[in-house]
């Protein structure tokens, strides 16, 4: 019988895994979206190629304000496999998906198992058997699969970081169930050493230390392993053991810390942190428990989910919209605490539910959002296990009477299917929401209660790159509206000014930015690019100047202040800079490109040659290249290699290249 149960587990697993994939189909139509998709992947230059400088990056540097080399690992894997196509991208999101799912199926049954064991150890009865274990593992591995709140960390790829740290998380504590199910009965109460030597708890390290590189907010698992550790393993029994088993956990606190350290770090590098002056902490706490309350909420009825929850203008403790859920939230740990003695599993699950959901509750507030639903991928599990418990000791009770059990099975399978099909149907509907960034956005500002800046801002972004400039105007300027200290439209409304020609008009937002700002990287970079334009060549160098001093890891500017170096003669300051500006981003082909023009301008023709050459070998698509080595051939006297070049350019759509092209016959 336990063999036939080990396989049914097994099989009930892929089973709902092979469910949640084929509902995560429609994702494969869905493109990337102009919001951190940008910056991850389709405009991230460190991904296209995996050799040592891109490993050094990735564990080296704090790009995006975050620090998660297994994710940046991730997406250069798919970047390799499948190029910018998002089909691929999206495919890499939706297995992960399937598999976390699987493990979910089999860690309940796990949970369930160990518990059980320890029951009958203490010559007590349990209210489970295999059977409804497995029921109970597969209603919770269907609703973490199924559940729309999940959406979110899936559709979207930029969330490929949820999906890993939650898999090395599932993973580390499936390890750590088993070293526990392995370990005799007092091992916890003898040894506090032990553990160094057993396979599984390093195998459980190893696992958390993975799902930290993947994302930080695995950090709770120390923590959620001594709530196990008490309930349902049932290895805590009094405050001495339970100083056992939290040394036992310091190698996991050890790397908790270490990360936190770093993620804070990188968050300041990108000024993503908000202070404390501009929301106190007393604010900070009430929203917090709202949106503790509210996430519970939506787990039950996950209707109106949005992509971005502004963070409130007004916190008021009196106010109901605040006030209920700090009653609720403090009546649920109360009933929860009471009943500890007689049913522990309540408190468990709560404690977990809050517990994995402190490091993003906003106490340290990060970004503008007050909550997010990619935040529940790990914490729902807390209350989808209690909630399929509670299905399964309904079923065993109800097989006590042969004509009401009967009742009750069918009311409860029925209820089950509903509640199923319906989160299915509404996960479907919102993967459909991901489906494009201009969608994303028109649904954000459609279906908030309140009008967003930050919603208008990113479809600006959108109409922008699409060279919509009126309509992405009109967005900047709501935005601006709604919040005139919103530095980054300033910005953002300047390039598109810039990019209509209107110079002035440009100069101006970014004066509005720098008055904010005064020491903005973006503000001066973009000013001394119209400066360039308007030929104001002294004002563009102490632009760049000004950039270069706030950020000296910035290749752009270095590429921005060479140009003007080369268009005032200066050869030699402008190869400096693009020389530097090569090393620090080594795949930046129109940086080889244009000092290679300026090597053929001074007549160092084989650099050029090399220049161009390896532009073309980052991008074989640079026309511009092409038809630079092209004339550079020419003027050496290789007038065969010149005609392939001045082909390859004119089959890439330069026309003064099939000119030159049809000359060389």
């Amino acid at each position: 019988m336990a063999i036939k149960t080990r396989n049914l587990k097994y099989y009930l697993a892929g089973l709902v895994s092979l469910i949640t994939l084929v509902i995560y189909f429609s994702a494969l139509q869905n493109g990337f979206v102009s919001w951190d998709d940008d910056i991850y992947i389709y405009e991230n230059p460190h991904i296209s190629s995996i050799n040592i400088a891109f490993f050094k990056w990735a564990f080296f540097d704090f790009y995006a304000s975050n620090w998660h080399p297994l994710t940046w690992i991730s997406h250069a894997l798919d970047y390799a496999v499948w190029g910018l196509n998002p089909l691929g991208h999206h495919l890499t999101n939706n297995i992960l998906h399937a598999f976390n799912t699987f493990i979910v199926v089999l860690l309940t049954f796990r949970l369930v198992e160990i518990h059980q064991e320890r029951t009958i150890a203490e010559g007590m009865t349990t209210f489970l058997d295999d059977r409804r274990t497995l029921i109970a593992a597969g209603i919770t591995g269907a609703l973490f699969g199924l559940h729309p709140v999940h959406v979110e960390s899936v559709a979207w790829v930029a969330e490929r970081k949820d999906l890993l740290c939650a898999l090395f998380f599932l993973l580390s504590v499936m390890a750590y169930a088993k070293y526990v199910k392995g370990e005799a009965r007092e091992t916890i109460q003898n040894s506090s050493s032990s553990y160094f030597s057993d396979k599984q708890y390093l195998l459980s390290l190893g696992f958390f230390l993975l799902a930290l590189l993947g994302k930080p907010m695995a950090v709770s698992l120390p923590a959620v392993l001594l709530i196990l550790d008490w309930y349902p393993f049932k290895r805590i029994q009094s405050g001495r053991i339970f100083r056992t088993a939290f040394i036992e956990k310091l190698p996991f606190f050890v790397l908790s810390l270490i990360s936190s350290v770093l993620t804070i770090l990188a968050q300041q590098t990108g000024e993503s942190l908000v202070s404390v002056k501009a929301i106190p902490l007393s604010s900070r706490v009430v929203v917090a428990i709202k949106s503790l309350m509210t996430y519970l909420w939506k787990m039950i009825l996950p209707l109106n989910l949005l992509p971005l929850y502004p963070y409130p203008q007004r916190v008021s403790l009196v106010a109901v919209e605040y006030f209920l859920p700090i009653v609720l939230a403090i009546g649920i740990t109360v009933l929860c605490v009471r009943n500890a003695g007689k049913q522990k599993l309540w408190l468990s699950a709560w404690g977990y539910f809050v517990i994995t959901l402190i490091p993003v509750l906003g106490i340290v507030q990060v970004g503008i959002q007050s909550m997010a639903d990619r935040y529940t991928y790990l914490p729902s599990l807390g209350p989808f296990i209690l909630l399929a418990l509670s299905v399964a000791w309904v079923l065993r009770q109800a097989s006590s009477s042969q004509r009401e059990g009967l009742m009750v099975k069918l009311a409860s399978t029925t209820i089950s299917i509903i509640v199923l099909a319906s989160l299915s149907w509404l996960t479907f509907q919102q993967i459909g929401v991901w489906k494009n960034s201009i969608g994303l956005w028109n649904y954000v500002i459609n279906n908030s209660s309140e009008r967003i800046p930050r919603a208008y801002y990113n479809r600006g972004v959108i109409f922008d790159k699409m060279g919509q400039f009126e309509r992405a105007l009109a967005d900047y300027d709501t935005a601006i509206t709604l919040d005139p200290s919103y530095y980054k439209v300033y910005n953002n409304r300047g390039i598109v000014l810039k990019k209509m020609g209107l110079h002035d008009a440009a100069l101006k937002d970014f004066d509005r930015l720098l008055a904010l700002r005064s020491s903005d990287y973006n503000a001066y970079f973009n000013r001394g690019l119209v400066f360039e334009q308007k030929e104001e060549f002294d004002k563009a160098l102490a632009d760049f100047d000004k950039a270069i001093s706030i950020n000296p890891r910035a290749d752009t500017a270095y590429l921005g202040r060479g140009i003007i170096y080369a268009k005032v003669g200066r050869f030699n300051k402008a190869v400096e800079d693009f020389s530097e500006a090569i090393s620090l981003n080594p795949n930046d082909h129109k940086a080889y490109f244009d000092r290679g023009y300026v090597y053929s301008l001074s007549g160092e023709k084989d650099k050029a040659l090399d220049d161009f050459s390896k532009a073309i070998e980052i991008n074989k698509n640079f026309s511009m290249a092409f038809f630079n080595r092209g004339n550079l051939y020419l003027a050496m006297g290789n007038k065969e290699l010149a005609a392939l070049d001045f082909r390859r350019a004119c089959d890439l759509g330069d026309r003064e290249a099939c000119v030159k092209a049809e000359g060389s016959r």
